[in-house]
């Protein structure tokens, strides 16, 4: 069946699913909850015309700057760069970090073709370097602390070390190799609380 076939290489392509779970997914929804899939389709498809990159921060946006961009009670003049929305919705769970968001949606990886373009660096670069209403004062690097994260926080420090901007990083307590996503709440928000400036070596 090809339309069957069809939504079952359509369900792989997401995170974490190998084909018998997509075949699971789709005969489930086909057969047991068809209002919930015509529920999925219409809230995908929404979402797919609604939400866009913000023109700042890059997180999902129903408008050209997102919530916390257009915020004036958040410390505009900090910024926090982290590799997923996924990342960022778990430190504003902790209430602990109050500025806005750059998310990079990845990380460096040359031999996956992904550079600083593809993680739109040379925008974050240009919200350094050029002058705004409120200039930066700070950007905490809240990266993953695996080969990769380390990697595009080191890139990051030498692109912006330059323009004498204090560069942070999230305290050390967060063991090598862990993902944010791996974290508790309490952790997580004392490693933002106990952030340190990043010299050069």
């Amino acid at each position: 069946m090809e339309s069957l076939d069809a939504l079952i290489a359509s369900l792989r392509r997401l995170p974490t699913i190998g084909p018998k779970t997509a075949r699971r997914l789709a005969l489930h929804l086909l057969q047991r909850d068809r209002d919930g899939a015509d529920a999925l389709a219409t809230a995908l498809t929404h979402a797919l015309v609604e939400l866009t990159p913000c023109e700042r921060c890059r997180q999902l946006a129903a408008s050209p700057l997102c919530d916390i961009c257009s915020d004036d009670t958040r410390q505009q003049d900090q910024v926090c760069v982290v590799e997923t929305l996924d990342d960022l919705y778990l430190i504003e769970q902790t209430g602990a970090f109050h500025g806005r968001y750059f998310v990079l949606n990845g990380h460096l990886s040359p031999l996956d073709g992904i550079g600083p373009e593809e993680l739109g660096i040379p925008l974050l670069i240009q919200q350094v370097s050029t002058p705004q209403d409120v200039p930066l004062s700070e950007v905490l690097l809240a990266l993953n602390p695996q080969v990769e994260g380390e990697a595009t926080a080191q890139y990051l420090v030498d692109q912006l070390k330059p323009f004498g901007i204090k560069i942070t990083r999230l305290a050390q307590g967060i063991p090598l190799g862990q993902e944010l996503t791996k974290l508790d709440p309490t952790t997580l928000a004392m490693a933002v609380r106990g952030r340190t400036e990043q010299h050069d070596d």
